[in-house]
């Protein structure tokens, strides 16, 4: 029988609070951002690095380099759809992994239509054997609470599970990392649809980073969060009220009230949304107050 490393000793016991072990995202253009915010940073916080098309496998490296040197750990997105070629896929890898000993990254499909190479989806990069060849030990896989535009439900739980266990078979752990969303109810109910389909990986809940209104809105409607928006309206409070710039409290409140042991090991995930040094100092005044 395979043994699945652990992504991380801190998943093996309950958080102190709903930011305790949190993870944060970032481009390769924030890197002057993450130095500034390192101090308020704890030591080997996972940092999502994502696959921007507008950005160079170089520049992507860069920003893996960095989060390593400063003493956290960098987790390289990789979109399926955007990689042209095996060579380049293992180039990307392999590099990583040399360069930035990375030890776990996350897999999407990726937004285009049509693939530019040979990679449909993420199942088409596990199947290269790639990641367990370089010593990779984790494999980030997206959760999608308030649906996906391409598959119901159920259809959703199948092949997360089908991917959670083409990940085991590989000797890898399996992370889940959702999309972003304004509201708690989605999230739990998806927890516990996860939790009966014998879906037991960590999960991290996204949230997104202190912004202005425009600035979520347009992220929602690109990640196909609406959802979540108009179900702010049951609560009788408008998304300028709970999801201003001073952050999302109320949110991580919510949530806070509502997770048990039963919806099994959760922390949370942070959307930036370019103000990185913003979102981590909104997390270390909140960690300060009275709801930690």
């Amino acid at each position: 029988m395979t043994t699945i490393p652990a992504i991380h000793p801190a998943w093996t016991r309950a958080p102190t609070g709903m930011t305790d072990g949190y993870s944060l995202e970032m481009t390769a253009k924030d890197r002057p951002a993450l130095r500034e915010a390192a101090d308020r940073i704890a030591p080997d916080t996972p940092v999502a690095i994502t696959f921007l098309p507008g950005e160079t496998i170089d520049a992507r490296i860069a920003a893996a380099v960095e989060v390593r040197t400063l003493g956290f750990e960098p987790m390289p997105h990789l979109s399926a759809r955007r990689i042209a070629s095996l060579d380049e896929l293992s180039a990307t890898v392999e590099r990583t992994v040399a360069e930035a000993g990375v030890r776990r990254m996350f897999l999407v499909a990726g937004d285009p239509p049509t693939p530019v190479g040979p990679f449909a989806d993420t199942m088409a990069l596990l199947q290269t054997g790639l990641f367990e060849r370089n010593g990779i030990t984790a494999i980030g896989i997206a959760g999608h609470p308030e649906g996906h535009p391409a598959m119901d439900s159920a259809t959703c739980l199948t092949v997360l599970k089908a991917k959670r266990d083409e990940i085991a078979a590989r000797g890898m752990a399996t992370l889940i990392v959702t999309q972003f969303g304004f509201d708690p109810d989605p999230f739990i109910t998806w927890l516990e649809d996860l939790r009966a389909n014998g879906i037991d990986s960590p999960v991290r809940i996204g949230v997104p980073g202190p912004a202005g209104i425009k600035t979520l809105l347009r992220f929602a409607a690109h990640c196909g969060v609406g959802a979540s928006v108009s179900a702010l309206g049951k609560y009788g409070i408008s998304l300028t009220k709970l999801l201003g710039s001073t952050g999302p409290d109320a949110l991580i409140d919510r949530l806070a009230e509502r997770l048990t042991p039963a919806h099994g090991p959760v922390r949370l995930h942070f959307y930036p949304f370019g103000g990185l040094v913003r979102a981590v100092d909104w997390i270390k005044a909140y960690e300060g107050s009275a709801h930690d």
